[in-house]
């Protein structure tokens, strides 16, 4: 008698470990049998990153390690791959992955959660690529916390005016969410940080906020906006609206309105794209802004077996005809359960189910115990929308391990006062080994090891 021949488990391939990647791995490996399918989770980096934590972080309100989420520990049923997706073929269901460490090679799949979300958009500023650093990232949160410090004691510790001048000017482009957020925290810290410097007072520090457009923070509403812009002014802040950033060679920065000046921090939030790994895939359609064509299902319109959705995916918005849905968390984590939950439904022969979801409003920080809010039609200023912020973002942290620790660090915060410590040189940590092996480490050239590693 003849061994019956057992069907292979179709494999789920994930591409993303963000919000969408992390939450709809979550959620498949909670909804599906054993042996129904196997869920492989592509991602570079081996956590995903709570980006509306990113300012508390950069601002040592929350240790950075409770903002991140290790994925093996989470995702436990699940096939993690340390690797970058540079091209998908869904005609041959295979994608080319990229290894943290050796050659390329061919994954083949059955079905594909296309998660790969957004990327900073610049543009080609001179200098920008040289002297700018994004705040997408914990990697670029941390620099930027010790940068800030860093620049208090250079500060500090010279007599040279105008190496004092450009130490103490910190330039943020992009007045929306991520720009508005790093701005006001990363003030707030160096605002208090000032308090242990004899020769810095916070009238000393000069905080540039830079925006093409007429508005900041067009996400609460025009009023909300014009009160953080209030807000902002009072903490002498500079805020440049309808203005733009021209040039930043050697931190040389020019505007668009003629003002020119100088700064070792030069922070670009001016908005994002589609990941540009999306122009490789073959057999997924995109729009013109380079984003996954999906329909309300979150299935790619009019391709089988592939799915989308978050920043990288063009999603119908039900709850506004016509429109589709934003980049927003508050998107991207009701997307991921509902296309898991499609998934599922596909898998057992059932039917799959639209993705609606009215916008319920916006939470930004704008430093310790400041904030605005408008949820539900319902205003807040102050501490009140500083709090619902934070209460909020609580809620969606994934797991009660990361719920825990946040909860601690804002506990402990109430009464110890936060590390005013720059850990900058931790990005150089062969310096002090190689000058004590007479390496000369002040010409400015790489270092052996920084060489190797890049």
């Amino acid at each position: 008698m003849s061994t019956p021949v057992t069907p292979k488990a179709p494999r789920i391939l994930v591409l993303g470990g963000g919000y969408v990647g992390l939450y709809t791995a979550l959620r498949l490996q909670s909804k599906l049998r054993a042996g129904e399918a196997t869920v492989t989770v592509v991602e570079p980096r081996s956590y995903m990153t709570y980006q509306p934590f990113l300012p508390e972080a950069s601002a040592g309100s929350l240790s950075p390690r409770h903002v991140v989420v290790p994925l093996r520990r989470v995702l436990k049923k699940c096939e993690i791959i340390n690797a970058r997706v540079v091209a998908l073929d869904h005609t041959a269901r295979t994608a080319r992955l990229d290894p943290i460490d050796g050659p390329e090679y061919d994954l083949a799949y059955d079905i594909v959660v296309v998660a790969l979300g957004s990327v900073a958009r610049t543009l080609p500023i001179p200098g920008l690529a040289d002297e700018g650093v994004g705040f997408k990232t914990i990697e670029e949160a941390i620099y930027l916390r010790n940068q800030i410090l860093n620049c208090l004691d250079v500060a500090e510790s010279t007599d040279d005016l105008a190496r004092r001048r450009r130490a103490l000017t910190f330039c943020f482009v992009g007045g929306g969410y991520a720009g508005v957020e790093a701005l006001a925290e990363l003030e707030d810290l160096a605002r208090d940080a000032t308090k242990y410097y004899k020769k810095i007072t916070p009238e000393d520090l000069r905080f540039v906020l830079v925006e093409a457009s007429d508005r900041i923070l067009p996400e609460v509403g025009p009023d909300m906006g014009e009160y953080t812009l209030l807000q902002l002014s009072e903490r002498n802040i500079d805020i440049r609206l309808k203005t733009r950033l021209e040039s930043c060679t050697n931190g040389v920065v020019t505007l668009s309105d003629g003002t020119t000046f100088e700064s070792d921090t030069i922070v670009w939030t001016a908005g994002v794209k589609a990941n540009p790994a999306l122009t490789n895939f073959a057999g997924l359609p995109t729009d013109e802004r380079g984003k996954v064509r999906c329909d309300a299902t979150l299935q790619v319109t009019g391709v089988e077996g592939a799915w989308g959705a978050g920043d990288n995916a063009a999603v119908p918005d039900l709850a506004n005809p016509g429109k589709e849905t934003g980049p927003s968390a508050q998107h991207a984590v009701r997307q991921a359960k509902r296309l898991a939950d499609n998934i599922v439904a596909t898998l057992r022969g059932g039917e799959v189910k639209e993705y609606r979801h009215k916008y319920v409003g916006s939470v930004a920080s704008l430093g310790l115990h400041k904030g605005v809010a408008q949820v539900y039609g319902i205003k807040l200023k102050g501490w009140p929308a500083w709090f619902m912020h934070r209460t909020y973002h609580l809620s969606r942290v994934p797991t009660l391990n990361r719920k825990l620790r946040v909860v601690t660090d804002w506990t402990l915060a109430l009464f110890f006062k936060r590390e005013i410590v720059s850990l900058g040189s931790i990005s150089m940590p062969f310096h002090e080994f190689e000058a004590a092996a007479g390496v000369n480490t002040s010409t400015g050239a790489l270092s052996t090891h920084e060489a190797a590693r890049r």
